[in-house]
């Protein structure tokens, strides 16, 4: 009887604990498995709210969860290395973008003609076999350099070359000006893809090219030392041509801020406005006391000018009563 008891206790523990799968509600919940979310349009219980409304509402969360995986779990289910997975649907709820949808990167012109011909990329082996060499070379990297060396390492001369020439050095500059070629013509599909207007470059015919043309031209050449022609004299009323920002590296550059979340541009703008509001005057001592000092020699200048010139001056200790003339000291004692 007591392991009947204690079986008893714990299953009824195990029950307290755990709820039932099968919840009730007066109104049905609206799902988007696709999204895994869940909109409960019943009427919130204010009573049990005031009453305890952390308990309300975590038991509200846990019914409507278990909702939500009961539709989850009624989809089909497989198995994928051993755990049992459920394939969502496509959702149906549209969340909001706080940017626009990015747009697809533009085709390159090879890729737009590979895409008309109906060229498909194939992987290539990264060894080939050479009769010559009898041994495995690499079609690319810089072994492939060394395995060019060794089997020419004779050139023969043309006819119509000249025959003191170094064929080594003529094959050398021509296979760097095909890399060149081809780096300048990468940066010329990069640029009709973003919309860029290039100035013609090299020798300029001034017959087709306008006066913008020349202009920008003329500063791309001036931009391009190791400064950005920070360094470079200007001459007298040049103007910068246009669009040279953006063939100019440096030129412009915009910051790129990552988003920022509502909640903390708001403390930040609190944080500006409190440091505005609460900010205290500071009292300059030394610069109040030259400015106070300085206003009183302007008074005093002022009042040196507005005096009449050869004016008597009264003694003001003696009465303040001008002596007439004629009677002072010196004119007694002469009369004596």
């Amino acid at each position: 009887m007591d392991i009947v008891a204690e079986v008893l206790k714990k299953s009824a523990e195990t029950a307290e604990k755990y709820k039932p799968i099968t919840v009730t509600k007066h109104l049905d919940l609206e799902y988007d498995v696709g999204s895994l979310l869940a909109v409960d349009k019943n009427e919130l219980d204010t009573k049990a709210i005031n009453k305890n409304k952390n308990d309300y509402l975590l038991s509200l969360t846990r019914d409507n969860v278990q909702l939500l995986l009961n539709k989850v779990w009624d989809l089909p289910t497989e198995r994928v290395d051993e755990t049992v997975v459920v394939r969502l649907p496509p959702s149906t709820f549209v969340l909001p973008r706080s940017k626009p949808v990015p747009r697809p990167k533009p085709l390159t012109k090879w890729q737009q003609f590979a895409l008309e011909k109906g060229i498909k990329k194939k992987k290539k082996p990264k060894l080939s076999w050479d009769e010559r060499l009898k041994k495995w070379v690499p079609l690319y990297g810089f072994k492939r350099s060394i395995a060019e060396k060794e089997k020419d390492w004779v050139i023969e001369v043309p006819q119509n070359a000249d025959p003191f020439e170094d064929q080594f050095e003529k094959r050398k500059i021509a296979k760097q000006e095909r890399v060149a070629k081809n780096e300048l013509q990468r940066l010329h599909n990069i640029a009709k893809a973003q919309n860029i207007k290039i100035p013609r470059t090299g020798l300029l015919n001034p017959d087709v090219s306008s006066s913008k043309d020349l202009q920008a031209a003329v500063t791309v050449a001036r931009s391009s030392t190791a400064s950005l022609g920070k360094f470079q004299d200007k001459l007298p009323k040049e103007k910068e041509a246009r669009g040279i920002s953006a063939i100019t590296p440096g030129a412009s550059r915009k910051r790129k801020l990552p988003p920022v979340p509502a909640t903390q541009e708001k403390e930040e703008n609190l944080a500006v406005l409190n440091s505005i509001l609460n900010k205290k005057p500071k009292l300059d001592i030394e610069k109040a006391v030259n400015r106070q000092i300085n206003q009183e020699e302007t008074e005093r200048s002022t009042e040196k000018k507005t005096r009449k010139p050869g004016g008597n001056k009264i003694n003001k200790s003696k009465g303040g009563k001008k002596p007439k003339s004629g009677k002072g000291k010196s004119a007694g004692r002469k009369r004596r």
